[in-house]
């Protein structure tokens, strides 16, 4: 039998780390042992724990999440770590690449498919997502596709509110509150709405409520 590959968790928003826990449980063969809101204790629980993958933000309070992989990679070298990060500029992937990181993943990634790149990075491959084709700076929220309307179901959506309680403050139908929600998912090409949350906080999407 398949040992399972156990996670830890690196992001200062909670709410980030609880739609990634969601997403990534659903997926057999996989569990998160740890969560931490910052590089130093990224480390600690890298120590404690000795997860196999670390899945990281670069941007992180106290320690950047690139000197944390840093750190951990040489101190831990069996352990992969996965930076995921709303930066997308060349820079950040060589960054992290030259701090030991065995994966980025970024905005610019068309499909944020977290369980299968945790588990390529723990079988000793390398994950880096394309590069946007532009080193224009896009604001992902025009880049998303999604319309005004469908950026304001979105966020209460994020927010965690039912589609009775987005029908009324917004003073729609529950009934068109429904179809945004289906647009906004054929959209993203999401069909999950823990998926959903951690792909519009990841990218900049929504606001953090």
């Amino acid at each position: 039998m398949q040992k399972e590959i156990t996670v830890l968790l690196v992001d200062d928003h909670a709410l980030v780390r609880t739609g990634f826990r969601r997403v990534i449980e659903d997926e057999p063969g996989i569990i998160i042992v740890g969560e931490a809101a910052n590089g130093v204790q990224a480390i600690q629980l890298t120590a404690k724990l000795n997860p196999k993958v670390v899945l990281m933000d670069c941007s992180l309070p106290e320690l950047s999440g690139i000197a944390a992989a840093e750190h951990i990679a040489k101190t831990h070298p069996e352990t992969a770590v996965l930076m995921c990060s709303m930066h997308s500029g060349e820079s950040w992937f060589r960054r992290a690449s030259n701090a030991g990181a065995r994966g980025y993943i970024s905005k610019s990634s068309s499909d944020l498919d977290l369980a299968s790149a945790i588990k390529r990075v723990a079988s000793g491959e390398t994950v880096f997502t394309q590069l946007p084709a532009s080193g224009a700076s896009v604001n992902p929220r025009k880049r998303s596709g999604l319309s005004a309307r469908e950026l304001q179901v979105l966020q209460l959506v994020v927010k965690g509110k039912s589609t009775k309680d987005i029908a009324a403050e917004l003073q729609l139908s529950p009934h068109t509150v429904g179809v945004h929600r289906a647009r906004i998912m054929k959209t993203l090409k999401i069909h999950r709405t823990a998926e959903l949350v951690a792909y519009a906080l990841r990218n900049g999407l929504v606001c953090l409520p």
